[in-house]
């Protein structure tokens, strides 16, 4: 299994944002989508190895691929999605998770909550334009990729990384969108570290 956690900084936590604005009315959701469809999607079909999380604010929205219905590559209606879960989110009860459609859950927890939650699961990698090269570290077992939407970490989500994080590493010598280093870090596991094609 291998797991990617998006921090949001510009996005709404709610549902109330239009789809046909995602790039100037909806806090750059049109980025959250793109991660979404690297973390998830592959040439005509689903990763079903995969599970990718947003933390918006206070929320988190999970989707896994094994079980999730309607996912289309295009941006609007993985927006869609999104929002679908975000309106559920009142529903969500402590840790107990909204489940709004198949394969899709909401929980009423920020960064902390969840990476506290996902580290009994698998390795945290930070991906992170100043960590060590990929090709200089042994691949991860379940590795849950933490990154950053088109923003830095936080102060406190660096501080919260640096203690939570089993490593930090870098995909290449230029940084990368977060959806691309999504595809990288996917390219990285499928070739066990660039060695198999």
């Amino acid at each position: 299994m291998r797991q990617f956690l998006v921090v949001a900084h510009d996005a709404p936590a709610t549902a109330d944002f239009p789809l046909d604005g995602l790039a100037s009315e909806a806090g750059r959701m049109d980025l959250l989508a793109r991660a979404l469809n690297a973390a998830l999607l592959e040439s005509h079909g689903i990763r079903e190895d995969v599970r990718a999380h947003l933390v918006i604010d206070d929320v988190t929205v999970s989707v896994d691929g094994a079980t999730v219905r309607n996912l289309h590559p295009d941006e609007r209606s993985i927006a869609a999605l999104v929002r679908s879960a975000l309106g559920a989110r009142e529903d969500a009860i402590g840790h107990q998770p909204a489940e709004p459609s198949p394969g899709v859950a909401v929980y009423r927890m920020g960064l902390a909550a969840t990476l506290d939650r996902l580290a009994g699961e698998g390795t945290i990698v930070q991906l992170h334009e100043d960590g060590d090269p990929a090709v200089d570290v042994p691949l991860p077992t379940d590795p849950v990729f933490v990154l950053s939407d088109h923003r830095e970490f936080t102060d406190d989500e660096a501080e919260l990384l640096a203690e939570q994080a089993d490593t930090r590493i870098r995909l290449g010598p230029r940084p990368l969108h977060a959806d691309h280093a999504i595809s990288v870090a996917h390219n990285w596991l499928d070739t066990d570290g660039y060695t198999e094609y």
